[in-house]
């Protein structure tokens, strides 16, 4: 399964006197072989043909009807707020002020051919003598932007007990400013591949992973094929797929409540919440043709699933935040995000409606769970039959997007399982 059916980013192997030239549509951005810094600058006639393709939305016809996706009043406050009031000056600012950026390219090796992948990251430094590398990986329909809240703790620790990191945050191609891959076979395998050439690009041969959603996918595959790179990885999204045996037991009543429980949340999300992973699995294009011509229509889209994925004891969307999240996918425009699904299907990750088998995981992996996602309360015994996992910790708060919406909790979960050097393997690098 890990072998690469890798199609490249559409370039085909590279030689070595030539380096292919790499862009992100509607946006300034340079790719060379070593780093580059970059600061987010869009088109502005884009900007506003978007704002008045926002403005003039058509509307679908609503009926009295609860449960069919995001509601009229949803609808309507976005649409206004964007069209009158949002300003993407002020956010670009914003997010080129706060995130160190830059673009390169990576050369990974894989089945014996060298391929060029783009990369766009964020890359902020310790001044602690005794910081890890990390490697954070974001997931749909998530981005960069999820670093932010806690980057700056992870840098730069409130006091000298709790370990401090050098912190990469990459977009996956096809997210946020990594150029989308050209042809098929870019999934979960080869991002690891890319990834870690980049770590190692950047002066780190070892590291540690932090990931969730498509990065907790995604870092099962790196971990499972750099073990001499990865040290320890912590995850807030570690799958395992119940057995036939444990539904057996599911029914005849000898599951545990935590086995019960997991299996519920597991089966309700399959059942009643996975129709846009199913479609993007299968048929992407088809959606993006539609997400691609309407701005609102895909933040709408994305936005039907992020509302039901946090915690709403501790958070709530704002306009603003959808509109931004939206449009990590909608500058470039939205196909090569969505269509990852379809490579993680290829790679083993899905199946069908249920998750796949994914690669052992044999360096030391702490999960972490919170009770607005779906890998809540999975037993630590189920969690060891995809690896080496020494830890689990359940949260009573948070959702999906750990580390933008609950970050303390993720930051102690991420300070604790590293701070252990001995568990966590982190004595590796000699602190």
């Amino acid at each position: 399964m890990l072998q690469s059916s890798l199609l490249t980013l559409g370039l085909g192997p590279i030689l070595a006197v030539a380096v292919e030239q790499f862009s992100v549509p509607n946006v300034e951005a340079i790719f060379e072989t070593s780093p580059k810094p970059f600061e987010i600058h869009v088109d502005r006639q884009f900007i506003e043909e978007t704002r008045l393709r926002v403005e003039n939305t058509r509307s679908p016809v609503f009926l009295n009807a609860i449960g069919d996706g995001p509601s009229a009043e949803n609808f309507t406050t976005i649409r206004d707020f964007w069209a009158n009031e949002y300003s993407w000056n002020d956010t670009e600012a914003a997010i080129n002020s706060k995130l160190e950026q830059y673009t390169t390219i990576v050369q990974p090796v894989i089945d014996n051919a060298t391929y060029q992948v783009p990369l766009h990251f964020v890359h902020h430094r310790s001044d602690r003598a005794d910081a890890i590398p990390l490697l954070f990986i974001h997931g749909w329909p998530g981005s960069f932007l999820e670093v932010s809240h806690i980057i700056a703790n992870l840098t730069h620790p409130p006091n000298a007990s709790v370990p401090a990191f050098h912190v990469v945050a990459p977009s996956i191609p096809g997210f946020g400013f990594s150029p989308a891959p050209q042809k098929d076979g870019f999934g979960p395998v080869e991002a690891g591949h890319s990834f870690n050439a980049l770590m190692a690009q950047l002066g780190y041969p070892k590291y540690v992973i932090q990931g969730g959603d498509f990065g907790g996918v995604i870092l099962r595959y790196q971990s499972h094929l750099f073990p001499d790179s990865v040290v320890s990885a912590l995850s807030n999204f570690w799958i395992i797929q119940p057995s036939e045996n444990d539904l057996r037991l599911l029914a005849e009543g000898q599951s545990t409540p935590d086995e019960v429980a997991y299996i519920k949340i597991l089966e309700t999300y399959i059942n009643q919440a996975s129709g846009y992973r199913v479609i993007q699995s299968t048929e992407p294009l088809t959606l993006a043709y539609g997400m691609t011509d309407s701005p609102l229509g895909n933040a709408l889209w994305m936005y039907s699933l992020m509302n039901k994925i946090i915690d709403p004891a501790i958070m709530s969307w704002t306009p603003k935040e959808i509109i931004t999240w939206s449009l990590m996918y909608y500058i470039q425009g939205p196909y090569g995000g969505m269509r990852f699904y379809k490579e993680v299907s290829r790679d083993g990750g899905f199946a069908t409606f249920d998750f796949g088998t994914l690669p052992l995981v044999e360096v030391p992996v702490a999960i972490s769970q919170f009770p607005y996602d779906i890998t809540y309360r999975m037993p630590l015994e189920w969690a060891q039959r995809g690896g080496n996992v020494k830890k689990r910790v359940v949260n009573d708060h948070g959702g999906h997007f750990a580390a933008y919406e609950v970050p303390g909790r993720l930051l102690n979960d991420i300070w604790s399982w590293f701070g252990d050097k001995e568990a966590s393997g982190v004595k590796a690098f000699g602190i």
